[in-house]
């Protein structure tokens, strides 16, 4: 039974919901928000969803842009425990990037490995951008991914 004078700790989970509550009513964006802590807003959002810790004056500088709980800033900190709960996602957008990578994924492994050898590309020394590109027949949405390639060890 849960004594109910315990302190309550903050989660992950309630500084993301935070975070998007403050951001609702400031009416502020992601690059704004990203601008604000001198980050790109990738990366940004995905720490704020619990997705990447943050450096520590990362997370302080997001507390006070957001006026959220000085105790929000060393959860951002914490390490996190990446978990997806549903096998194929339902969400469109997400979905898509989903299928995109179910059918290109074979393709851009080999690519890869016809360019640098047997390896991979990281997801952890990395970094994307998202912007608009004009275009006549509707405007397009540009993905650029960056990874350092790590090539595999035999041991």
């Amino acid at each position: 039974m849960k004594d109910s004078l315990a302190p309550q700790m903050m989660t992950k989970e309630d500084v993301t919901m935070m975070i998007l509550s403050a951001k609702k009513t400031s009416g502020m964006t992601w690059e704004q928000i990203a601008d604000k802590i001198g980050m790109s807003p990738v990366w940004t959002h995905s720490a704020c969803m619990g997705m990447n810790a943050m450096p520590v004056d990362k997370a302080e500088a997001l507390v006070g842009a957001m006026g959220l709980p000085q105790e929000a800033a060393s959860v951002l900190a914490e390490s996190p425990t990446k978990v997806w709960e549903q096998a194929v996602p339902t969400d469109p957008c997400i979905y898509r990037l989903y299928e995109i990578v179910g059918v290109y994924g074979p393709t851009i492994k080999a690519l890869i490995q016809e360019k640098f050898g047997d390896g991979i590309m990281s997801a952890i020394d990395f970094d994307m951008q998202i912007t608009r590109v004009e275009n006549l027949k509707g405007d397009r949405v540009k993905i650029e991914m960056s990874g350092k390639y790590l090539g595999y060890n035999s041991w």
